[in-house]
């Protein structure tokens, strides 16, 4: 298989326990979410700032082992759903604390790692979360298909103050989740009651199969004379950021001091994880290098990947493989 550095961050999340979510309940603990990407704010002021997302559980954390995990999926795949549910039903409701991370917009140009890189995260030493609001769920849907499968997530939808970064993948997704809801629910699906903006909107979209909401005769095309809407650009400016060389082009990212792919993993390997979730993420990692992968894969996957993000988790799962594997360059 093709090994990719980028994702190791993520790699070790997903075979540590964090990956093995228990329950959404309120009654029993529940999972958090974590903003990869980085977006910007822009006060009333024009000052700007880089941001980061973050859902804290109000419950705490808890997790299935990935035994646990396996007889749930051979038993009930609907568990979690459910359980989810049912909180919700009885009035339990789930409840996420959201905060912030937030940069100042100077900083991001000589941080120690490129901060709009979606695979590492910003030290809260650095940048520390700031409590802001709460999400509630706090009812069921009433048609499921009607209200959950179509529902269209669109990530170019920012309310004024709110815009995009330099992160690639925010750039990329900006045409990306819409073009999905065209393909999944039609040309229109921004006019389903679950899509739909609360206030009424005014722009020039028209025609395409399902539409019914349409605007009379009004002109397809902006500016006009015949009493059409028109943007207001002072009120509602799209934020934007200066374009420096290098910065928005087909190219890899402008490389960093810190901007090793090992770096984070290690640390969460060494400085976040409790000797038992060390313990369970070495489980985890060998059992599942021990479903018929071959042999030279997995000594690859020690010296070049988990022996690099640290040398005590390399030899770990090489004893846990029967292998002797030689110190990775670079291991830690």
């Amino acid at each position: 298989g093709e090994r990719f550095d980028v994702e190791l961050l993520f790699v070790c999340a997903a075979f540590h326990d964090l990956g093995l979510l228990k329950k959404f309940s309120s009654t029993a603990d529940r999972f958090e979410g974590y903003a990869s990407s980085t977006y910007m704010w822009e006060n009333a002021a024009g000052k700007k700032f880089w941001v980061k997302y973050h859902f804290k559980t109000e419950q705490g954390v808890q997790n299935f082992t990935d035994a646990e995990a396996r007889a749930m999926r051979a038993e009930d795949l609907d568990y979690q759903r459910r359980d989810l549910w049912e909180a919700s039903a009885r009035k339990d409701y789930p409840t996420w604390r959201l905060e912030m991370q937030i940069m100042p917009y100077e900083d991001a140009a000589n941080y120690r790692f490129n901060p709009f890189d979606i695979t590492k995260v910003w030290p809260h030493k650095d940048y520390p979360l700031i409590p802001i609001g709460r999400m509630v769920l706090d009812r069921n849907p009433d048609n499921f298909f009607a209200q959950v499968t179509q529902v269209a997530f669109e990530v170019a939808n920012f309310i004024p103050g709110i815009g995009p970064s330099l992160d690639r993948m925010v750039l990329g997704r900006l045409f990306a989740y819409g073009d999905s809801a065209r393909y999944r629910d039609g040309a229109n699906y921004d006019q389903l009651p679950i899509n739909k903006p609360i206030v009424e909107v005014h722009n020039y979209n028209k025609d395409g199969p399902m539409r019914y909401h349409h605007s009379g005769n009004q002109p397809v095309y902006a500016p006009n004379s015949y009493g059409g809407p028109r943007a207001d650009p002072q009120r509602y400016r799209d934020p934007s950021w200066f374009v420096e060389a290098g910065e928005i082009m087909r190219t890899a990212y402008m490389a960093h001091k810190d901007d090793d792919d090992f770096i984070q993993p290690g640390t969460l390997y060494r400085q976040v994880m409790s000797p038992t979730d060390r313990d369970h993420l070495v489980e985890n990692i060998v059992w599942h290098l021990s479903q018929g992968v071959e042999r030279f894969i997995q000594e690859r996957a020690i010296t070049e990947y988990w022996g690099k993000v640290d040398s005590d988790l390399g030899t770990r799962v090489a004893r846990g493989l029967g292998i002797t594997a030689p110190q990775p360059t670079g291991g830690r």
